[in-house]
Order: C-alpha cells, then structure tokens, then sequence
C-alpha cells in the first residue's frame, strides 16, 4: 500500500471533487454489451459473511482451522434468498474470503470450491443474478491485500491470480447473464498509481483463459470511490471484454460510518447522533451526543478524549456548515456520469457495488435510525436516477437489512430501498 485509507479523510470528503475527465475514447464493447440488458444485476444485496469471519491461527502459522469459517455466522438459507428476490432484489454480491482457499490442500480447496459452487446455485435457483467478489480481509496478518495484490510482485500475487482463475473456470458453465466475477474488492493503491492498472490487467487475462465469457467486473483505485473510477482509463480493459465497471459509495463518511468500531481514526469511536440531512439537526445537539458516549469511554485517557473531541468538533463543524443533504450525494454521482459520458459507457454498465450506513442497535450507537433511513433512500434514488445499478450493503450485521438471528427483514430499509416486504 502506498499510504491511503479511503476512511481517512474526513471534511475533505464534503467537498465536491473537480477530478477532470480524460480525453474521449471510442465506446466499449458492442452495443448490446454496452445496453448491459443482457445481465441480471439491477438492485442487489452483500451477502457478507456467508464467506468470511476466519477461523485463521496466529503468526506465525499462515493456515486455518477446519472448517476455516466461524459457525456462528450468519448465512442466508434458501428461504431467505427467495424472500429477498420476492422483495424485488435481482442479483446478490457475495464477497469470498480468498485466504482459507489459498491456505488450504489440495483435498480442502476442492470442498472449499464446491462449497462456493453450491452458494452460486442456490442464489440462482432462487432466481438471483450472483457478482462473486474475491474480499480479502485486511485485519488477517497473513492472506491480506499487501501480500497478495499490492502489485504483480506482492509476496503471494500469484497464488490469488490463479484462485481467480479458477474462480471465472467455475462461473463459466453458470447460466449465461446470470454470475460474474468481481477479481479484488476496494483495490488499496492510491488513485494515480501504476500499480492497480497492471494488477488488474494480470487478474482479467488469466481470467479470460478459463472464463472466456464470464463478465468481469472492473474498479479503480483508492478503495473503489468515485474519485477512484473517475481517474481509470478504461480503454484497455476493452480487451477483456465483456466487463462491468464499479463503485462504492458511502460519503459523508462522518454520516455512514458514524459510531463504527472498525474505523481507525479517533473520531468516529464515540460519533453518533449524526443527522441527515445536516439540516435535521444541528452542530449542539450532535456534539451533546458524542460527549455523553466519551463519558462511557474508560478504554482511553482523558487526554486522548479530549484530543478526539477537539477533532470531532472540527470536523462536525465542517459538516454542518457544508448542510449536505440528496444534492450532495448527486454531485458525486453526476462525476461518474461524467466519465461515463466521456468515455461511451452506458449507465447500466456501472454497477454502485456498495453503499449504506452505520444503525443505532444492541450493539452500535451510531446513526439514528430513522436519518439513516433517509440517507439509503437518497443514495439509491440517485443511483436509480442517474442510471447505475446497486447492491446495498449488507445483508446482516450492523449495516444489514435481515436480523442475523430472526431472519426478519427491516421494513425501513425495505422501503428505503424501494423494494417491498414479501410474504412471511
């Protein structure tokens, strides 16, 4: 990695970026890959962790336990994968852990692979288009994403080319517009870098070996934000044939990502109570909240909160003076629409693979639930109106839309996402 977190940047993710667009190219691909009707993917759902959550041992071992995945997670039965077509959903993103594939024998890799075979079939057999993403946890001290795509030199670039590889070989014999493949999620190497062009290339041309048809799904740099997509030129990838393009989508992060423990700046451990819009609330009653969650706090010193809050504060002080609200979210997307537009890629092409927030429950403090709400229901409708395609993230979990347990569906979210609650 070259330094970038896309979680670092705070107020600066408020203002609008003025990347310019690149020259004009000819347009991708034949018309009717262009019209990208074809292909089953529209409104979808992560079906994070069906996948992921390791049972991977300490350092030095660089192997897992048997089975390699946490028993108690949740994984969506085939009764819940036809509730979620019958709510409207088309296709689901189901993001796959590549370590315990690259860590196992050859007798393990194999049920490994026709584990995630039987995952494909199931979502199709409910009628669902599937995007296999190749996600590679970065909090594993071993198979993380510095040591296998940093560049074509990481350590282990090789060993994840060629479970890619065998990855597109499965989809292949799929029923045809129904499964792609996504080789890396949120690439880490910064916008301009060199490094992510040529990591990419070399996972879609073995790719194409063994899937000569599978649709691959292309991203750029910088964690596959806007500005990432934006600053790719997407005249090379014409060569790997059929593609999709994606993007992920959660500013303002200090919105999404408020209360979320995983986030490795101060600030957002004891955030909450952010509004949105901003216009729903107000500088005073947000840093009310966030000062009565840093009372709770007796993990950190008192110097520590007091330097959080001082940021907290600035940065608070930045967004509401911004007052960000459903134009703000169209600004970003009408930058995509722009290269699109530059580069004749048609709208439908261009999958928002992620986007979402952060909710107030049992286990976080974060966004009220109800300015959550707001914020999906934004961010989809300006997806739908400029033409991109989504998936919501995520199926479980704080950021979910099913209760891990229950297997209920959240009716908010439900009508956020202008999908309708199916039958119980």
């Amino acid at each position: 990695m070259t330094g970038w977190s896309r979680r670092r940047i705070l107020g600066a993710a408020l203002a609008a970026a003025t990347t310019p667009l690149a020259t004009a190219i000819p347009p991708l691909g034949s018309p009717a890959q262009a019209a990208a009707g074809e292909w089953r993917f529209r409104r979808g759902v992560n079906t994070w962790p069906w996948f992921a959550l390791t049972r991977e041992y300490p350092a030095p071992r660089t192997d897992y336990d048997w089975p390699p995945f946490q028993s108690q997670r949740p994984v969506p039965t085939p009764a819940d994968l036809a509730r979620l077509r019958a709510s409207g959903l088309d296709f689901i993103r189901l993001p796959v852990d590549p370590g315990p594939f690259l860590a196992a024998d050859a007798g393990q890799r194999a049920e490994l692979m026709d584990m995630l075979d039987a995952a494909v079939d199931a979502a199709l057999g409910a009628d669902l288009g599937v995007i296999v993403n190749v996600q590679a946890n970065g909090a594993t001290h071993y198979w993380n994403p510095e040591r296998m795509y940093s560049s074509t030199a990481a350590p282990e670039f090789e060993s994840y080319r060629t479970l890619v590889s065998e990855i597109a070989e499965s989809l292949q014999s799929k029923t045809s517009g129904m499964v792609a493949l996504e080789p890396v999620n949120e690439p880490p190497q910064d916008c301009s870098s060199g490094a992510w062009p040529a990591v990419q290339a070399s996972l879609l041309t073995d790719a194409r070996v063994l899937g000569p048809s599978v649709p691959l799904v292309v991203t750029g740099g910088c964690g596959s934000m806007v500005r990432g997509l934006t600053a790719l030129d997407p005249a090379p990838l014409a060569d790997f044939e059929p593609i999709l393009f994606t993007f992920h989508f959660y500013e303002p992060y200090l919105f999404s990502h408020q209360g979320a423990p995983w986030m490795r700046e101060p600030v957002y451990r004891a955030l909450n109570n952010v509004p949105w819009p901003a216009s729903a609330g107000s500088l005073k009653q947000t840093l009310a909240s966030v000062r009565a969650r840093m009372a709770e706090d007796t993990e950190r010193s008192e110097e520590a909160k007091r330097a959080a809050y001082e940021e907290t504060e600035r940065v608070l002080k930045v967004y509401f003076d911004a007052q960000p609200d459903r134009r703000f979210i169209d600004g970003y997307l009408k930058q995509v629409s722009d290269w699109a537009d530059t580069h004749g890629i048609a709208h439908e092409r261009i999958i928002m693979g992620e986007f979402g927030a952060l909710r107030t429950d049992s286990r976080y403090t974060a966004a009220p639930n109800p300015d959550r709400a707001r914020y999906i229901a934004d961010v989809r409708q300006g997806a739908e109106a400029a033409g991109f395609p989504w998936a919501f993230w995520d199926l479980f979990d704080g950021m979910g839309m099913m209760d891990d347990t229950t297997r209920a569906l959240d009716p908010a979210m439900i009508e956020a996402l202008g999908l309708r609650m199916p039958p119980t």
